[in-house]
């Protein structure tokens, strides 16, 4: 895939139409939600229907219970009726027991006539024989148009019989459906059909005429003993209607219908719905899987620098997931701890809308803690009405290119650097070159003093001896010379065992009289037991007594106690010799051994930066290591490691070794 290309500041890309991609199905309980409401609805038409027919029942069961109530009430109310006139009519008997004459004035008595107002039919007085004395009314079969049709309607009739004293009887037919006309409250005759039944269901007597309707509730209760076989009926004018048949039902098919309506079109919406929804999941994926199959890093922040989104490459840039950056204000978990100052200062800045238009670089850290440079693009960000609801940024991971920018430095800098070190290393020998003559000049002429003073008969010893010290570091200034050009000419070491605390020595003493002019305390710390190691005496005498100058030059004029020490040891597993040089100077400021140690770097003035580089070649010609580290109070500590054991020649070392 190619690199995109570098977004414009404050423009828009709009991405291309893209294809219809296949979604997998949705599960089938989310296509069919569209009839949760119609059966919902289903279950509450059902609830009121189940509703409907339980209040059937219950006014079923309480038009039982009045039914009930009323029957015996009525019953009571009949019974006692009835009992009222077999009474009444024993106090007649009673009454022409002790009138004599009463036959004659039967017809007259008050009595009678009352019974015979109310609902008697006929009165007769029977004798012992059982024949008649007395008929009321007088043999008429029908006395009056009343009673005419009082006969018609009357149906069967009933009796009443009052035993006489010495025989006889008073008998009373009256009818019992003009009993219960006159007995029957009004209000309970327009509730029911009030009737007095037989064992085999005849009716003998009824308050009203008619057929028998259907399907009315009902209820019989013994009238014995006022009527034996003979039970009271009352049968409900009103009949609880139907469940079905009310007007709750025709609201609920109503209700059912509109449901049905409104859920086909809810079933056109949601497919609707789900189409878009498709529609949308298919371009979101789509821009999902372009965001993440980018490079550049995308991050939306609202109008108070609240990160409301971030890409794939964004979180890949500073090693956090989503969850972890979704959400947060400043700062920032990918700003660095020592520059969330500098940071907040520029966030302030761009929620200000002023970022640079050209972008800027900013250096992040990763979540394992490396630093990553970055250059960031703003951008206002716009909802679909046109307002301004934050800002959108592309960021730029431009480590790499900030990476090869600086090996392409480096290497310009190692080409110079390679070039300076050919033009040192050709001055360098011709100096050894043209040095290597005076010096021997002056060896053969001290050598000629010394043998004039040795053929007189008395020399001078001190003279003599200073002579012979002349001789001893012209020659020694000859080795070193010569070793010099050797090594800045390509050629090996020269190795030999050697004593490291000599080799110490020998340097320290060549710069104590330097030491003693600049008031520099030295101190030496020497292994006895030290092994011979193989090295170069003279190289690495060379190597001590730039470490020793250097201590003493970074002690300069600094006020106090000036002290350098230095010691040989061995290290605890024997495998190597180490040489510490230590100062009680400024330390080393937070520079790297690889940074002192780089060619032409120095922090002199006047100095080359090759001495360190040079002390670190040899080093390296003969398998060891210099290293420098600060010293605790204050100071520098230098430290030369040579293995112990080595019996093997060290290789050339060149000029890019020198580097």
């Amino acid at each position: 895939m190619s690199r995109p290309a570098q977004p414009t500041p404050g423009v828009a890309v709009i991405p291309p139409p893209r294809p219809t991609l296949a979604l997998p199905p949705r599960p089938a309980l989310r296509r069919g939600l569209w009839a949760l409401p119609l059966l919902l609805s289903l279950a509450f038409v059902a609830a009121v229907l189940a509703w409907l027919r339980s209040n059937e029942r219950a006014d079923l069961e309480l038009q039982r219970l009045e039914l009930i109530s009323d029957a015996l009430s009525l019953e009571s109310q009949v019974s006692g009726r009835v009992d009222r006139e077999s009474q009444l009519l024993r106090e007649l008997a009673a009454h022409l027991r002790e009138n004599p004459n009463a036959a004659l004035a039967f017809a007259a008595m008050p009595e009678v006539q009352q019974g015979l107002r109310r609902f008697w039919i006929s009165l007769t007085w029977l004798d012992a024989a059982n024949r008649i004395v007395a008929h009321l009314p007088e043999q008429a079969p029908v006395p009056s148009l009343e009673a005419a049709a009082l006969a018609q309607t009357a149906g069967l009739s009933a009796h009443l019989a009052a035993p006489l004293p010495g025989g006889g009887a008073i008998v009373a037919r009256y009818s019992p459906t003009e009993m219960l006309r006159q007995n029957v409250p009004w209000w309970l005759t327009r509730k029911y059909d009030v009737r007095i039944v037989g064992n085999q269901g005849e009716v003998t007597a009824s308050t009203t005429e008619g057929r028998e309707l259907p399907g009315r509730q009902s209820y019989r209760i013994s009238m014995a003993p006022t009527f034996s076989d003979s039970y009271l009926e009352l049968i409900a004018r009103d009949q609880v209607p139907k469940w079905y048949r009310t007007f709750p039902i025709a609201m609920v098919a109503g209700f059912v219908l509109l449901i049905a309506g409104i859920t086909w079109m809810l079933r056109r919406q949601v497919h609707d719905v789900s189409r878009a929804e498709a529609a949308w999941r298919t371009e979101a994926a789509w821009r999902s899987a372009m965001e993440d199959s980018l490079t550049v890093g995308l991050r939306a922040r609202d109008l108070d620098g609240r990160l409301v989104y971030v890409n794939r490459a964004l979180c890949d840039m500073v090693g956090l997931p989503p969850e972890a950056l979704v959400g947060k204000m400043p700062p920032m978990p990918y700003w660095p701890a020592e520059s969330t100052e500098e940071f907040m200062l520029r966030h302030q800045r761009n929620m200000a809308g002023e970022a640079p238009r050209e972008g800027y670089e900013a250096r992040w850290r990763h979540r394992d803690g490396r630093l990553l440079d970055v250059r960031i693009y703003e951008a206002p960000l716009v909802d679909a009405r046109n307002r301004h609801i934050g800002w959108m940024g592309s960021i730029l991971d431009i480590t790499a290119t900030k990476r090869a920018e600086e090996r392409e430095r480096h290497q310009v800098d190692t080409m110079t650097h390679h070039a300076r070190l050919t033009m040192l290393g050709e001055v360098a020998s011709t100096l050894a070159h043209e040095l290597n003559q005076p010096l021997t000049a002056i060896s053969s002429y001290n050598a000629g003093v010394i043998n004039s003073m040795q053929r007189q008969a008395a020399p001078d010893p001190v003279l003599l001896r200073a002579l012979q010290r002349l001789g001893e570091q012209a020659a020694h200034a000859g080795r070193i010379v010569q070793r010099i050009r050797e090594f800045l000419t390509r050629r090996e070491p020269q190795l030999e065992p050697c004593a490291l605390n000599a080799v110490v020595e020998g340097g320290v003493a060549l710069l104590r009289r330097e030491l003693e002019r600049q008031r520099v305390q030295l101190d030496l710390r020497l292994d006895p037991a030290l092994p011979l190691v193989v090295a170069d005496a003279v190289l690495i005498e060379q190597v001590v007594i730039n470490l020793v100058r250097n201590a003493s030059d970074a002690l300069g004029d600094m006020p106090g106690e000036r002290r350098i020490e230095a010691r040989t040891l061995r290290t605890p597993d024997h495998r190597f010799v180490r040489i510490d040089v230590r100062d009680n100077g400024p330390g080393l400021q937070g520079r790297p051994v690889e940074a002192l140690c780089a060619a032409f770097y120095s922090t002199k003035r006047e100095g080359m930066g090759m001495g360190l580089a040079i002390c670190r070649s040899i080093v390296e010609a003969h398998h060891g290591a210099l290293d420098a580290s600060d010293v605790p109070g204050g100071g520098a500590c230098f430290s030369l490691t040579l293995p112990a054991n080595l019996v093997t020649s060290a290789p050339a070392v060149d000029e890019e070794e020198v580097a």
